[in-house]
């Protein structure tokens, strides 16, 4: 087995790769995917897919309970010219292809959505505008599906926008075709009541790219899994994230990536900032090497930063390798408070503790938001971060 030479973005040493397989791994744990939800029994919280999630707080959505009403959400799509945008039902089908639920909520907004909306970008056509898809929560409760669908050697960005106050159940799913480029932000930024659960599908094709931007910072309870399998050899993913999470929030990002086809890579950063009394993030990221899946390159990396005391992390990165014939594969996670050294280093060049925190932070978030390439969502996103810590060092 070769040790990764190149360590991507957001690691710190060498010595924190851990190339080895881990013999029990949730990729292994969990019910066998499907589209009926009377597959998977209701979760008590003892299971490993849910040990952490705070179900009595999901309203319903994980037992079945909870019914969709009219003032759920709205979704609003604005496309360049070129691009397809459908409403279908639940019969198309284009529906189900990137991915199956593998949970119980998942298939139950499976099984319960009315409507799907349909985005395709043709194929050869390259998008200098990006596609703004804007989720706006009403109040009530929806259930809902969605898929973007790239032609062969198409590009494009795609913001997916969450706002307002909502129960929401969703699947997501990204079809990339042979030599396309994806690029998807998707914003968190609900009101602070609002529940969101959400699977989240990538089928990449040959020799496609796909990079995932989750921002994360409002709700009650957010739960995203987002699933990376590969079409072809030559795929590739990034997946990044961001998370702010305040007093009382849960926060989870469950994250898979199935290496189950030849020379492919894949690049996992995720990074979150804590405070206040019952902040809760959650962080899985698994990470299969299927035994065909041959000169794989895979590097994963979860980083927290408690601001106060009363917040807790739970990162667990899992790696399972069925052969050795690969490139390199590697995580790591790491989670702690401020870094002493570099406020010292601040505050002695005559910067005030309070704005020396506050570029500690900026600093830890920049290589993620940077990432988004769209000027008025990083300031946006900018503008977020500020609040956030204007609220922690006041």
């Amino acid at each position: 087995m070769a040790e990764a030479q190149n360590i991507p973005v957001g690691s710190t040493t060498a010595g924190s790769i851990a190339v080895a397989a881990e013999s029990t791994v949730a990729t292994r744990m969990s019910a066998p995917p499907s589209f009926d939800v009377a597959d998977f029994p209701v979760p008590h919280g003892r299971e490993e897919e849910w040990r952490f999630t705070p179900l009595e707080r999901l309203r319903g959505l994980h037992d079945g309970t909870a019914t969709a009403t009219g003032e759920g959400v709205k979704v609003t799509v604005e496309a360049p010219e070129g691009v397809t945008v459908e409403t279908v039902g639940r019969d198309d089908a284009r529906l189900g292809r990137a991915g199956t639920p593998v949970d119980r909520v998942a298939a139950q907004a499976y099984s319960a959505f009315e409507q799907a909306s349909v985005v395709t970008v043709p194929k050869e056509t390259v998008l200098t505008e990006p596609i703004r898809i804007a989720v706006h929560g009403e109040g009530g409760t929806a259930y809902a599906h969605q898929v973007i669908e790239l032609g062969a050697f198409a590009e494009a960005v795609v913001v997916i926008d969450h706002t307002g106050d909502a129960v929401l159940a969703a699947n997501v799913e990204y079809v990339i075709g042979d030599g396309a480029k994806l690029t998807v932000v998707s914003v968190q930024d609900w009101d602070d009541k609002a529940v969101h659960a959400a699977q989240h599908d990538a089928l990449v094709g040959r020799d496609a790219s796909l990079k995932s931007i989750i921002v994360t910072f409002g709700g009650d309870v957010v739960r995203l899994h987002p699933r990376v399998r590969y079409a072809g050899p030559g795929g590739e993913a990034e997946l990044f994230g961001l998370y702010f999470t305040d007093a009382g929030q849960h926060q989870e990002h469950r994250l898979l990536v199935d290496h189950n086809v030849p020379h492919c890579k894949s690049n996992v950063v995720y990074k979150g900032a804590l405070q206040g009394d019952d902040a809760h993030a959650v962080w899985i990221g698994d990470v299969l090497i299927e035994a065909k899946a041959e000169g794989t390159d895979t590097y994963e990396m979860n980083r927290n930063l408690v601001l106060t005391d009363g917040a807790r992390v739970d990162s667990v990165p899992n790696l399972e390798i069925e052969t050795g014939e690969i490139v390199g594969a590697g995580h790591a996670s790491a989670t702690g408070r401020f870094d002493d050294e570099q406020l010292f280093y601040l505050m002695a060049r005559g910067i005030p503790e309070k704005d020396a925190r506050r570029l500690v932070v900026r600093g830890f978030f920049a290589e993620l938001v940077q990432q988004i390439g769209l000027p008025d969502i990083e300031e946006r996103l900018i503008g977020r971060i500020e609040e956030e810590l204007e609220a922690s060092v006041a």
